[in-house]
């Protein structure tokens, strides 16, 4: 088996939000993780996001920077400002580094620039999510680096 795609009977447990407002790259991401074994919903605008993350525990966001209405970085502010403990991908073809600059800690655990593969993007779902995991979802704390892909 290909080191990149964890067992995935292991994923069984982890539940994935994927939102972008593009819905071929939404489908296509969704139906890859749940491929992979994991639990994915899909939601087109970080607004929907975050009205998702209140409703049900996520262990990973993937979301998109430039949607209508919420941005990326705006609802990885809401998150981090209701000090969830969840760690975030952004798939993104702009890459909103003055907000980053602005601050610093909105930076998710990685990104992903678009065009991505499937590779690309399973590996690095599989990588921000058992990042220092011990023995146990529940054990389980974000990465605190940044991994840029593409």
């Amino acid at each position: 088996m290909n080191n990149n795609f964890l067992d995935h009977q292991h994923n069984l447990r982890l539940r994935i939000l994927v939102v972008d407002d593009e819905p071929d790259i939404l489908e296509l991401n969704t139906e890859v993780l749940k491929e992979c074994g994991y639990l994915v919903d899909a939601i087109t605008d970080g607004a929907a996001a975050w009205a998702a993350l209140q409703c049900a525990c996520y262990h990973l966001v993937v979301t998109d920077y430039n949607m209508p209405g919420l941005t990326g970085v705006q609802l990885i502010k809401k998150i981090r400002e209701a000090d969830m403990v969840l760690p975030i991908v952004m798939a993104t073809g702009t890459l909103p580094v003055w907000e980053f600059a602005r601050n610093p800690g909105l930076q998710p655990e990685a990104i992903l620039f678009k065009p991505y593969t499937i590779t690309e993007l399973v590996s690095t779902v599989n990588e921000v999510l058992y990042a220092g995991i011990p023995a146990g979802v529940e054990n389980r704390q974000p990465s605190p680096k940044l991994r840029r892909v593409g």
